[in-house]
């Protein structure tokens, strides 16, 4: 007869064993979901040995796979990770991974996801599907130690310039030798054939404060090992959000080369004046059931409706849960990683009205321990109603709930030029009436201010930013038509020449708003996209700017170079105060319609000029002006701009040419 076995290795030492056998829980709801204590970083590297951890607290298993590859062949050696706290599973190498390659494989109820390199990979092969062991340190291009933000007093200072890697570069006249790259914004001496700067020197010239650059983590659409078939994409379409994208470097494959570049553009531009903001896409991925994200923990990272089908907020297939405590974790810390390790100096939140209004103001916080200038801003809306409650939301609306954010306006850029959701229609610029409410809006910066009537905004009946600085202006940007598409699809029989002045209207009620201007790139050179509406994989023939228009409109970019001269100096146009603006912005009467005036009085914000009148005109007539008498130097008339004066207007009464913009001054 056998000896019970409990009697022979003792007790205490049966329920050691059972204790040291991985136990899955089993959670009720997404809240109880332990939260991982400290970085949420994946992989550690040193000479000796190279440590792994994922958190995946409803794993019944998870395997580590090493590669020598970034792509292609088997893994060489599989490691079963081993649990810990708060849902982590890790695993430590004793000896040099460098140069290695790395997927996890998460089994939850028998069922083995997929491979992933994890949620928070840092380094990739080509195409981003195995995450990379290199060494970080190796990456900083020379000098990266000394980089530093180039100063900034105030958000109020800032003008936004939002452009693509392809669309700067790519075509044959932008005489940049690493066209579509990274390193395209290292090269400065690059010409037209007219020799006009082009690239990094043409930003310096027109005077832009920030780059905002269109997603440039690695994303899904591209594939980067077919670079010769220049397909084109936006980037809105996330795979690994910590990395930068392969198809912007000149060697996808190595995976320290698209980090290195990355870097180098950015100290680049640092060292040109200019700071760089990253369009982030934190509402949605790529892929729902394939996803980084529900290959390590499925369910949590994405909300859900009744039916147990996938929100789609974004419009994309999925919406992710920003409230839970592990998404929220994820965002502060990937938005902290760009920051320290890249030097990024702000962040465009896509679709920002699916993530909570408690996320959004703990990435602030946190921003703001690292440097309170580094700006934030997003769109305030989504694409479908996400499912979370409304007033919890980071939508227009609520932005009074998230100081040091802003948000797009498009109560301004639709009053400008027409609804979104219909290209042939247009509005002021149209010479159309009834949207002078909707730019009075827009030129306050979107607060509260006693002579915008807000019951005549196109879309907010109430003022939704607390400062001037949380509203960006704009008149179009890569999303529909741009600029000069927009206004020859709803002005039938458009001539160049009013083309040309209402562009120049278009852009001299942005800039001299009190919200952050912000332009798209090549707006300032009369680009157009060939009527594209939606250019998001159309071919560079379509997207890239041609070098070419620098030359021809020559006059046109000479007047957006004028007018961020002119707001940069006069501290008037960018108060960045609410009650500053309400003080001393005052709007005129004016009879009848398509006419906007208004004055900066009483040396609004210390402006050395005693006050200041900018008048829209949208009517194809002149207008006729009171503004009392006294004599008034004239800085923007007919489609010029200089502010040492282009000679003298005497009240009570001017006059404004058709389709221009006047601004005088005493």
């Amino acid at each position: 007869m056998k000896p019970n076995y409990l009697s022979v290795i003792g007790v205490a030492t049966a329920a050691m064993m059972v204790s040291c056998a991985p136990v899955k829980k089993e959670y009720t709801s997404y809240e109880l979901y332990p939260v991982r204590a400290g970085s949420l970083i994946e992989m550690e590297y040193t000479p000796e040995c190279t440590t792994f951890s994922l958190w995946s607290p409803t794993a019944d298993e998870v395997r580590l796979m090493l590669f020598d590859a970034g792509k292609g062949g088997h893994a060489y050696e599989t490691i079963a990770l081993q649990p810990g706290e708060d849902g982590t599973w890790s695993a430590k190498v004793n000896k040099d991974m460098l140069g290695k390659f790395y997927t996890f494989n998460v089994k939850v109820n028998d069922k083995w996801l997929g491979d992933t390199p994890g949620i928070n990979a840092r380094a990739v092969g080509v195409n981003g599907k195995r995450a990379a062991i290199i060494d970080m340190k190796a990456t900083n291009p020379e000098g990266w130690e000394s980089d530093q933000r180039p100063p900034l007093k105030s958000a109020a200072d800032i003008v936004l310039y939002e452009m693509h890697h392809r669309d700067l570069s790519i075509d044959s006249t932008s005489g940049v030798k690493h066209k579509g790259k990274y390193l395209a914004l290292t090269e400065h001496g690059t010409v037209n054939s007219s020799k006009l700067s082009t690239g990094i020197d043409h930003l310096v010239e027109l005077g832009v404060t920030h780059v905002h650059l269109l997603p440039s983590y690695d994303y899904a659409s591209v594939d980067e090992s077919k670079l010769n078939e220049n397909k084109y994409n936006w980037g809105y379409d996330p795979q690994n959000y910590n990395v930068p994208d392969g198809s912007y470097s000149t060697d996808p494959y190595t995976p320290a080369t698209r980090i290195k570049e990355f870097k180098q553009m950015v100290q680049a531009l640092h060292k040109a004046g200019i700071r760089v903001v990253l369009d982030v896409v934190y509402n949605h991925t790529f892929n729902t059931a394939e996803s980084n994200f529900e290959r390590t923990v499925p369910g949590y990272f994405y909300r859900k409706k009744e039916d147990g089908t996938f929100a789609n907020g974004s419009g994309c297939g999925n919406e992710t849960a920003s409230d839970r405590a592990m998404m929220r974790k994820y965002m502060i810390e990937s938005v902290l990683y760009w920051v320290n390790e890249y030097h990024l100096d702000g962040f465009r939140f896509d679709l920002m009205g699916i993530h909570d209004i408690e996320t959004m103001n703990e990435i602030r916080q946190a921003v703001d321990k690292v440097d309170p200038s580094i700006f934030i801003y997003g769109e305030g809306w989504a694409a479908e109603a996400p499912r979370y409650p409304a007033d919890s939301l980071a939508m227009k609306v609520n932005m009074a709930k998230m100081p040091g954010i802003a948000a797009f306006s498009d109560e301004l850029r639709d009053g400008l030029r027409g609804p979104f959701n219909d290209n042939k229609k247009g509005a002021f610029l149209a010479g159309l009436p009834g949207e002078e409410m909707s730019i009075k809006f827009g030129i306050v910066g979107a607060i509260a201010h006693p002579q915008v009537k807000n019951d005549s905004v196109n879309y907010s009946k109430a003022a939704w930013a607390v400062q001037p600085t949380q509203m960006i202006s704009y008149a179009s940007c890569h999303d529909d038509m741009c600029l000069v598409d927009r206004l020859q699809s709803s002005i039938p029989g458009l001539t160049r020449e009013q083309l040309v002045k209402l562009d120049k209207l278009a852009q001299t009620a942005v800039f001299t708003s009190q919200g952050v201007p912000f332009i798209y790139a090549g707006e300032e050179l009369m680009r157009d996209k060939k009527g594209v509406h939606n250019s998001y994989e159309s071919p560079d023939s379509i997207n890239a700017i041609d070098w070419r228009l620098k030359t021809l409109n020559a006059d046109l970019f000479a007047y957006y170079k004028g007018l961020i001269k002119l707001r940069k100096a006069h501290p008037a146009f960018r108060m960045g105060d609410a009650e500053k603006v309400r003080k001393h912005l005052e709007f005129l009467p004016v009879e009848g319609s398509n006419l906007i005036a208004y004055r900066l009085k009483d040396h609004a914000n210390g402006d050395s000029w005693q006050e200041i009148i900018v008048v829209l005109n949208g009517r194809t007539t002149p207008a006729k002006l009171t503004v009392g008498d006294g004599k008034y130097t004239v800085v923007c008339r007919d489609g010029l701009i200089d502010s040492r004066g282009l000679g003298t207007l005497y009240g009570p009464e001017v006059f404004v040419p058709a389709q221009s913009a006047l601004i005088i001054y005493k």
